[in-house]
């Protein structure tokens, strides 16, 4: 195989970058979106749909899957690739996320975290050692570090001390064992503060991983801090590794965080919010639900060429997720899904065409946020919501 990660183009108006990453299951080429599949499946998605739309990576989650289907399970079927028959590239976080939004029944032990089970309220342990362990034995192609993951808003305090923890915890899982072919992420965390993010990305990158993770961000915090904590971390970030945004985000934001150097996102948006009739376009989100669609026989979003908007109208999709139908969150989970990818694929396109600065401009200046949607975005901390 080759380098893990090649460095194709930069973008000469931004920090942005063109690039590929090489696992045995196949290449990606960056920059990447990767759907969230946290439970061994993408909400409302079937594999094939998944792969027909263009999806290079997906993403899955050590806590929920050791708790259900749990190892044995997974280890019996082959690992996580061959029980959900996905044979290309999986990056599975580390459950750290899940971990530290259980605040009120956590406990923070010197080698990982003391908590209980949000379903049953069995006690359970989850610490690096453990973490790695639980990603070994899923095989994914991409594990992540177990980090420690605050709020935006914690005291300073709090967060030095969740920096320490990241950077001993880094150290430990750097030398657990790995699956074959494995490649692990660490995370830099820090908050909004410069001394901080610098030092906690300066002793990750020491350890030489894999590739390095911007963590701490899509928890809460204001739109500015999220460019804020990404503009402190990456200049401290390796140009021969893979970069990666944990959680982020909306269209506008990938773009923006796109010319701010990073290279990889996950988000659950594009479900989460397909499931409460709100669809993507280019132009920002709209409420299919809403009257003002009833008669609209136009689809969702014009040009695009998703199997939902070939096929149906937006009145079609508003009858059906008004009457509770399956099928309507299903159409609309597949567009917003697409949506997504598109808007990577045409980013790549345009950094490789040296045009990335006006594609930029022009998708800024037509995108209208939502804040329904940046609000949605805080409660991707909610453990019992599955992150998807």
């Amino acid at each position: 195989m080759s380098q893990f990660f090649e460095l194709l183009k930069t973008d000469d108006s931004s920090r942005a970058r063109l690039g590929r990453i090489h696992t045995t299951r196949g290449s990606i080429d960056t920059p990447v979106f990767m759907p969230v599949g946290t439970q061994a499946s993408v909400k409302a998605l079937d594999p094939r749909e998944l792969r027909e739309m263009g999806t290079q990576i997906i993403l899955g989650n050590t806590y929920h899957l050791n708790i259900r289907p749990g190892m044995e399970i997974i280890a019996e079927a082959g690992g996580l690739h061959q029980f959900m028959n996905w044979p290309l590239p999986i990056l599975t976080d580390s459950g750290g996320f899940q971990v530290f939004s259980l605040a009120k029944i956590r406990k923070v032990k010197a080698h990982g975290v003391e908590f209980r089970s949000h379903l049953d309220g069995s006690p359970l342990f989850l610490g690096p050692k453990e973490a790695m362990e639980i990603q070994r034995i899923l095989g994914s192609d991409i594990a992540m570090c177990f980090d420690e993951c605050p709020a935006h808003d914690a005291p300073a305090k709090m967060q030095q001390e969740a920096v320490e923890r990241t950077i001993r915890w880094a150290k430990e899982c750097r030398v657990q064992p790995r699956a074959k072919g494995q490649f692990v992420f660490g995370i830099c965390q820090g908050g909004v503060n410069p001394q901080l993010r610098e030092h906690c990305a300066k002793e990750i990158v020491a350890m030489d991983f894999d590739g390095h993770s911007i963590g701490g961000v899509s928890v809460g915090e204001p739109e500015p801090e999220m460019m804020r904590a990404v503009e402190l971390t990456e200049p401290f970030l390796p140009a021969n590794k893979p970069r990666y945004a944990m959680g982020l985000g909306t269209p506008a934001q990938i773009v923006e965080l796109v010319a701010r150097g990073v290279d990889m996102f996950d988000c659950v948006l594009p479900t989460r919010v397909a499931r409460n009739g709100t669809a993507f376009t280019r132009q920002g989100a709209i409420g299919i639900k809403g009257g003002a669609y009833k008669r609209d026989f136009t689809p969702i979003e014009s040009d695009c060429t998703c199997f939902c908007c070939q096929h149906f109208t937006r009145a079609y999709v508003r009858h059906l997720l008004n009457v509770n139908e399956i099928l309507g969150l299903r159409l609309v989970s597949v567009h917003n899904s697409y949506i997504y990818l598109k808007i990577m694929s045409d980013i790549r396109a345009h950094l490789a065409a040296g045009t990335f600065a006006e594609f930029r401009r022009e998708f800024i200046a037509t995108y209208r946020p939502s804040r329904k949607i940046l609000s949605a975005r805080v409660k991707e901390s909610l453990v019992t919501d599955d992150r998807g």
